[in-house]
This record gives structure tokens, sequence and C-alpha cells, in this order.
């Protein structure tokens, strides 16, 4: 199969979609909300016009169930939302994580908690990283930081949930969704066929049955279930990802994922030109978290400032990372502010001079 690939200017939400269709997306529900609607918007043309099934449901919590349903039977689907839309998700996502089924969900960020508004935010750290729903379960979670990033990301996602059996959210946020940028994007990609999967439920004939089931209530098998889970979320931990960006001779590190670190990475370059040693590490991977380059970045001295557009949640995973040699302050760029690099020239600046 060729591997060409075209030069395309898309808002972030459509690279989503694009990377949605390079990865094999089959069947798409979801319910419209802002900021990320141009997601179904676009799906609900190409995906048609490639023979694929799209569906508006009646509400999130029913695109969500229908989500369990297609990709129960080995279908590659998804689905999409933006905060508030992802809090009604959760009981199906849990569900979703407990009969290891391998589901791809973004979320576009916007302001919160309730209704907030429709400006970026990063408040969905926590409901994310954790499992937002009930139980103990984990979802990887993948923070793209460009519109290139959200196309191959959501690639990627497809390829880790089949890979874990596992639900992956791609955390985004309304910056990243409404900007505009080029990317490259596969003419052609060769894509894992999903047919005959030893767990899909596709019909029995001529076989066993199979049971995809999260409810254990015989004596040991929930604990024997969530002893498996847990192992499988410890054996993601390869899959760590970051970015790391003149941290080598820095002093201070900047810490900040996302659209966040994109507009961190800018204040790094402002701060570097005056000649001050700051650095910046954003994590590309929210979980697993890649705590162990950052325990190696403490252990070498460092000091850490966290910036986040929110109130302070991956600060939580930073402390956690860094706890034996450092510490780290935050940052908070509250919802309903939109930040320039400027704005982040003074708070650095005050951290790395006491």
């Amino acid at each position: 199969m060729k591997t060409e690939k075209a030069s395309l200017l898309v808002k972030g939400n459509e690279a989503i979609a694009l990377g949605a269709m390079a990865a094999g997306c089959e069947c798409y529900f979801a319910y419209p909300i802002t900021p990320q609607s141009e997601i179904p918007e676009m799906l609900s043309r190409i995906l048609v016009e490639a023979g694929g099934e799209f569906v508006q449901a009646e509400s999130e919590i029913a695109a969500a169930n229908m989500l369990l349903g297609a990709t129960a039977c080995g279908k590659r689907a998804m689905t999409s939302s933006s905060s508030p839309g992802i809090s009604l998700k959760q009981e199906a996502i849990s569900y979703m994580a407990g009969s290891q089924l391998p589901a791809v969900i973004v979320n576009v960020c916007r302001g919160g908690p309730g209704l907030g508004s429709i400006d970026p935010s990063q408040g969905d750290y926590y409901q994310s990283t954790r499992g937002g729903g009930h139980g103990d379960y984990r979802t990887l979670t993948l923070a793209p930081a460009s519109c290139q990033e959200a196309y191959d990301q959501t690639i990627q996602a497809f390829d880790l949930a089949f890979r874990y059996r596992n639900p992956v959210v791609v955390l985004g946020d309304a910056i990243l969704g409404q900007m505009k940028e080029p990317i490259q994007a596969w003419k052609e990609r060769a894509i894992q066929d999903s047919r005959g999967l030893s767990w899909s439920l596709s019909g029995a004939r001529g076989r066993k049955p199979r049971l995809l089931k999260s409810l254990y209530l015989s004596d040991g098998a929930l604990a024997g279930h969530n002893r498996l889970l847990q192992e499988k979320y410890q054996a993601m931990r390869v899959e760590c990802d970051w970015e790391a960006y003149k941290t080598d001779d820095a002093e201070l590190i900047i810490v900040a994922f996302g659209s966040m670190g994109r507009i961190s990475k800018s204040a790094v370059r402002q701060l570097r030109e005056r000649g001050l040693p700051v650095g910046l590490f954003r994590p590309i991977t929210l979980f697993p978290f890649p705590d162990e380059p950052l325990a190696k970045l403490a252990e070498e001295g460092k000091r850490f400032l966290t910036i986040e557009n929110n109130a302070g949640q991956m600060v939580d995973d930073v402390r956690l990372a860094v706890r034996r040699q450092s510490d780290s302050e935050l940052y908070s760029v509250l919802p309903g502010i939109l930040a320039n690099p400027t704005d982040l020239l003074e708070p650095i600046q005050r951290v790395l001079h006491t």
C-alpha cells in the first residue's frame, strides 16, 4: 500500500476527524456540543462517503452506549464531545474499561465547572487520567499540542485501544480544536484488520459463544479481574511520551501539557533570549504519566514550575514524580482567561529568582 502524504490546512477538530479516518474508523457516535462540533460535522460527510456508520445520537449517554456496543463487536469506533458531555459518558466508559473494550473518546475541553463557558480549559485532567467514572480503572490519555499532533495522536489512540483492549482518551481543548494549521495527512495507510478478533462478539455460528462483561459476582472473581486490569495498566508504562525542550542546562523546568505547553514553550524561548536558564517538559501521555524522566531531572538538581489552564491538577502528578528530590510550584491560568506567552514571563521569572 502507498504511504504518500498530502499537505492540508485544517482546524484541530478537522485534523481529529481526518485522523480517525486514517485509523480506519468504522463507526462514530456523538451529540453536538461546542467547541468540538466540527468533528461530527466533518465525519457526517467523509465517514459516510467511505461506507462507515455515522449516528448523531439523542444524547451523550446514548452515544457512549452505542460506542460500547460497536466496540464489543470489534469495530474501530469513536465518540467525541466537550467537558459536560464527556461527564455524561462516564458510566459507559467505566463499563467499557471493565469489559476491556477498545474505544476512542475525544474530549475538546471547555471551561467549567458546570456549563462554564466555551473557552479553553484543562479542567478535565483528573477526569481523564483517573478514570472519570466509578471503580478502579484507567484510560490511556494523549494530550496533543498542535493540529499535526491531533491528527497523529488520533491514529495512535486507535492503535493503543486495540493493543491494550482499553478506552483511550484524546484530551484537547478549545484552542487546539479551533486553531488552523497545516498538517501532513496520509493519502493511504495500512490498517490492522479487526475482523476475527478472539474476543469480539461477531456471531457464534460455528463456534462457542463469547461473553464480554463487567459484572463479577462469584467469590474472588472481581478481585482477580481487577488484578488483571491493574497489571495491564502497569504494562502501559512503556507508552510514556514527552517533549523536553532546553532542559539540559536549565535551572527551572516548566511543566505544562497540551495548548498550555505550547504557550509555555514560546515563553521559554523569550526568556532564553534574555539569557535565563529555563526549559520545558511537556507530557504527551498524561496516563501513563512520564514520571521517570521528571524524576531524573529532579536528581540533577532542577527546580519545577507547573503551569496549567485550571486550578491545579497535573501538578499532583509532577509533585509525585519529583518528591524524593524536589517539589513543584504552581501557576494557574484559570478557565475563562486566555493566556499568551507574555503573561507567563513574570511568574516564571519570579519563581526562577526565589
